[in-house]
């Protein structure tokens, strides 16, 4: 099925026939991926005196609750509510679902012990007026989708470069790393703090979206985002990124 999207007077053609499902899932065991020393998914059957949630074990139906960390399991999306004292809520502040979107690759730069991605990368390949930017980064082997990256010093968004996505527009980010910020910086949070212009001037509708994973064959260029969310009150919630690519 196709469809005619409208940007700043120009017209777009999409093919909802082919998504690119751009997330990881939430699973449970080892060896999934995982980041700030959270223990792995656990989804257990419930059990109630002599009943048990769980089909195989004789159980009527299969009904089980799930242990994780929307921050530390998985694709996840967040809003200005994860450095805040105040309280904000992703589903409350995400009001939209579908962006313009333009998907960039960048190898970040080695400075000392750190891979950093700088606000020079971004400046020749950062499109003007984008509503999200989805950046992608290499190596990009499939091992990322199990990845533990806890203890790993993972790269990270130079607080330039952020300022430089900010200054361009950008309401919602997606990469592809735990963090668009250092694992131990002291608690800083530069990157973050710059995006969402927080505290000065608080942007409440704009979101990060970390623990992406976009294959090779995704050429860079323009798609459209649709970015699904599980409806959770709270500064991060599970989501489901989609692109379509723009004919």
């Amino acid at each position: 099925m196709k469809a005619l999207i409208h940007h700043q007077n120009k017209e777009y053609e999409i093919d909802l026939d082919q998504p690119i499902d751009i997330s990881l899932p939430l699973e449970a065991g080892e060896g999934k991926v995982s980041a700030w020393y959270v223990p792995p998914v656990r989804i257990e059957p419930v059990r109630n005196g002599n009943w048990v949630g769980s089909v195989k074990e004789g159980g009527s139906v299969n009904f089980r609750d799930i242990y994780f960390n929307p921050h530390g399991h998985g694709t996840h999306t967040e809003c200005v509510g994860h450095i805040t004292k105040e309280w904000y809520s992703v589903n409350k502040s995400l009001k939209k679902h579908f962006f313009l979107t333009q998907l960039l690759t960048v190898t970040p730069e080695l400075q000392g012990e750190d891979s950093i991605i700088m606000r020079h990368q971004l400046n020749s390949v950062l499109l003007d007026n984008m509503e999200a930017v989805v950046i992608r980064t290499l190596p990009n082997d499939p091992s990322k989708r199990v990845r533990a990256y806890s203890n790993t010093n993972p790269p990270y968004i130079h607080v330039e470069a952020m300022k430089l996505i900010r200054e361009n527009g950008v309401m919602h980010l997606l990469t592809d790393l735990p963090s668009v910020d250092r694992e131990n910086d002291e608690g800083k949070l530069l990157a973050h703090h710059a995006f969402w212009g927080y505290p000065e001037n608080p942007l409440t509708e704009a979101t990060i979206t970390e623990f992406i994973y976009v294959d090779d064959n995704v050429e860079d260029g323009l798609y459209l985002l649709n970015l699904q969310t599980a409806p959770f009150e709270n500064d991060a919630t599970p989501s489901r990124p989609v692109l379509y690519k723009i004919r």
